[in-house]
């Protein structure tokens, strides 16, 4: 059984952690295969959305300890390991520019919990739970937890999360913007969230994300010069035209992506 699982259903993908018995710890394997899956998805004009998600009871806890049993004491190692192996999947989320959704049926530890913040937006079970559990193996944030956390909870909650490890269950997850949905079949609701953008203009979809992230570094002149070219490439394109032209006729708009 892999290990990771890559599905397509029409522009859909869904990229499954599939260890249910380690809780969906992460391997090395399963880091490259992760990163392959996303590339894929990017690349492949027929997907509009992705949905992440793990097998079982839980998203992901996090790497397995195991990884890291022979070489605890072999700095270079690790640090390779994080930069070579787990950075990957973080900078390819980040680069990937269709919808990426995670569906979160349980715990989210660690890495784990970091990956879902990476996605552009999460859905979490009632039972799910979510924690930056380092602190209580000793260790640090490995995977961007300290950079994505304060963005979304402020730097004092972050650091509160971060310092104690505390388990925040999905109703105080809500509240303080580490998931947008409570849902009781959050991959269902995943799915039908990925469709509904997969049915809107894949370009301007896009675009938008990527003028999200970008304004999130830049000043407001700046954003708005950005915008002001991305625009007028979109209103230019043949999925501006239909969008327009179904507007007009009452029907519903087919999207091809140019």
């Amino acid at each position: 059984m892999a290990e990771l699982d890559y599905d397509k259903a029409g522009p859909v993908a869904t990229i499954t952690l599939n260890r249910p018995d380690r809780r969906n710890a992460l391997t090395l394997a399963m880091l490259g295969d992760w990163v392959r899956a996303l590339t894929d998805a990017q690349s492949d004009n027929e997907i509009r959305a992705i949905v992440i998600t793990g097998a079982g009871d839980a998203f992901c806890s996090g790497i397995d300890l195991g990884v890291f049993a022979d070489h605890a004491a072999d700095p270079v190692w690790i640090k390779q390991a994080l930069t070579r192996h787990i950075h990957p999947v973080a900078l390819t989320l980040e680069n990937v520019d269709k919808p990426v959704i995670a569906a979160v049926p349980g715990s989210a530890v660690g890495a784990g919990m970091d990956m879902a913040l990476l996605c552009d937006y999460r859905i979490a079970s009632p039972t799910a739970t979510f924690s930056e559990g380092y602190i209580r193996v000793g260790a640090v944030p490995g995977d961007g937890g300290c950079w994505l956390l304060p963005r979304l909870v402020g730097t004092s909650r972050a650091l509160r999360l971060l310092w104690t490890g505390e388990t925040v269950p999905a109703g105080q997850a809500l509240e303080l913007g580490i998931v947008d949905e409570v849902a009781d079949d959050p991959l269902r609701t995943a799915h039908e969230f990925a469709r509904q953008l997969a049915a809107r203009p894949p370009l301007a979809v896009q675009v938008i994300k990527r003028a999200v992230r970008q304004g999130a570094r830049h000043d407001l002149p700046t954003a708005l010069d950005l915008i002001s070219s991305h625009f007028a490439m979109i209103a230019t394109t043949d999925d501006a035209a239909e969008a327009l032209a179904a507007f007009r006729a009452g029907r519903t708009p087919t999207f091809h992506g140019h």
